[in-house]
């Protein structure tokens, strides 16, 4: 444990140009006092570490040294690629890997190019749950997370519905999205997506599993994401739209349903209204949908929804008269 920490202290002070007791004692989640320890123990080992005293002073390595401790573990290697999303690798166990990694890539940087990390960071960051939503880890996450990457086939407990089932699956990869974490895995000869949140037992075991070389994750998951889209999208409406509700649809609906709707769409009216056909999830949906366009949609077909809008238009002009 102190050789990891005395390793981790010097390639802090190698990416960097000088750095107090208080910065090291917080980076490395020791005290102070273990910090003049640690530098005092990797002086009397023919490491060049030395203190500068004063307002800037701090701990720094003699100019030029470079230590060779710098490869990356196969656990860091694959937690660096996943450094900007940190707050996923939070959730799946791999802050400790993904942290080590990058200190160990800015150590071997030359001295010029050290401060790219925190530039990058201060550039750009990756917020991947939508608004209004609380953030939540899956309690099993971090099993999963270790199946995953350790390709060990994996003996769950899921829910389905109202009722559990069980099941060993080879767990391909984990997916993020829109604050939900999905686990893609093959159960049997079909590769099938889960919702993390709802495995009530996830146990990897010591069997290995072979992984398909063709299998590609992003790819599978684009289709499956639009092939799940389009099976929710199961009624019809048809609109009346002004310019200004035509350019509102993608934003109030399924977007690729709305730029079906509008390409397909006849040419506008004297008044610049286009007439489509919008494929959507149910009239409950469609209607609260469309209410948030206002006088910029006019629903002609089906009647029911037609009415219920009309009554909620009604609704309103006497609630503010």
């Amino acid at each position: 444990m102190r050789a990891a920490r005395l390793i981790h202290l010097v390639l802090l002070l190698q990416s960097r140009e000088s750095m107090t007791a208080t910065e090291l004692a917080t980076a490395l989640e020791v005290s102070e006092r273990t910090v003049g320890r640690d530098v005092l123990a990797l002086s009397e080992a023919g490491v060049p570490v030395y203190a500068e005293r004063g307002r800037a002073g701090g701990y720094r390595l003699v100019d030029g040294y470079r230590t060779r401790l710098t490869g990356l573990a196969r656990a860091e290697a694959e937690a660096l690629f996943l450094s900007g999303v940190p707050a996923a690798l939070r959730a799946m166990g791999l802050h400790d890997a993904g942290s080590s990694a990058r200190l160990k890539v800015s150590a071997a940087l030359l001295p010029e190019l050290r401060d790219a990390p925190r530039s990058a960071a201060q550039r750009f960051h990756l917020d991947a749950p939508g608004w209004w939503q609380e953030p939540q880890t899956p309690r099993l996450l971090p099993s999963l997370a270790a199946a995953v990457w350790g390709d060990r086939r994996l003996r769950a407990r899921y829910r389905r519905g109202e009722a559990e089932v069980e099941r060993e699956l080879d767990p391909y990869g984990l997916v993020l999205k829109g604050g939900v974490w999905y686990a893609v895995a093959r159960c049997g000869a079909d590769v099938r997506v889960y919702r993390v949140d709802r495995f009530t037992a996830a146990e990897p075991t010591e069997d290995r599993f072979g992984r398909d070389p063709d299998f590609d994750l992003p790819a599978f998951w684009e289709a499956r994401a639009a092939e799940f889209a389009r099976s929710m999208l199961r009624d019809e409406v048809v609109l009346r739209l002004t310019p200004d509700g035509a350019r509102r649809l993608p934003y109030v609906t399924d977007r690729t349903a709305a730029r079906e709707a509008l390409t397909a769409a006849a040419p506008p009216d004297a008044r610049g209204r286009v007439t489509v056909t919008l494929a959507v999830e149910g009239q409950d949906v469609a209607y609260e949908q469309l209410l948030s366009l206002g006088p910029d949609a006019e629903v002609l077909v089906p009647d029911a929804l037609r009415e219920r809008l009309a009554g909620a238009v009604r609704a309103m002009a006497a609630l503010y008269s």
